[in-house]
């Protein structure tokens, strides 16, 4: 299998073990696969996670425990292809509970990580050949927290019910 070339690089404070195990336990076809940890003489107590390793859906990822000099900001975020309304559901209850929804599919999760909880077609929806309709679904989906597939379609179809 060929090296990973770019990977996203997570700072911590002193959660990166516990983040990682929870998002590895939030998504199918996840896994820890590797851990170094601090040595005595360290920033950290030895022993403690330095950085995890871990891949999401086959998608890797290293997450350090650096420090309290950097937190998490909105500027970037993970979004997530989501294949219909009950896997909305579930990741957004998921991510969300110890941490902050948002508004138009984002939230924060409880380490401070923004996540964008995303519907597979959104774009077709907002982005369509009809400018009309499209602004009808970007209207709908403006007002929304977790976004409604059924909703936006409506929005999109210009119909109530």
């Amino acid at each position: 299998m060929p090296r990973q070339k770019i990977t996203t690089f997570l700072w911590f404070d002193s959660q990166a073990e516990e983040a990682a195990n929870f998002y590895v336990a939030t998504f199918k076809n996840s896994r820890i696969t590797q851990v170094s940890r601090y040595p005595e003489g360290s920033p950290a107590p030895a022993g403690t996670a330095m950085t995890v390793e871990f891949e999401l859906a086959g998608v890797p990822f290293i997450a350090l425990n650096g420090g309290p000099h950097f937190k998490f900001n909105e500027a970037i975020s993970l979004s997530v292809d989501c294949v219909d309304q009950a896997e909305v559901d579930d990741l957004w209850e998921t991510l969300s509970s110890g941490g902050a929804p948002s508004r138009c599919g984002w939230l924060k999760d409880k380490y401070g990580l923004s996540w964008q909880i995303i519907p597979s077609g959104l774009q077709k929806l907002l982005a369509g050949d009809d400018p009309a309709r499209s602004g009808r679904a970007v209207a709908a989906m403006m007002q929304m927290s977790k976004l409604d597939i059924a909703t936006l379609q409506r929005a999109y179809d210009g119909t109530t019910q």
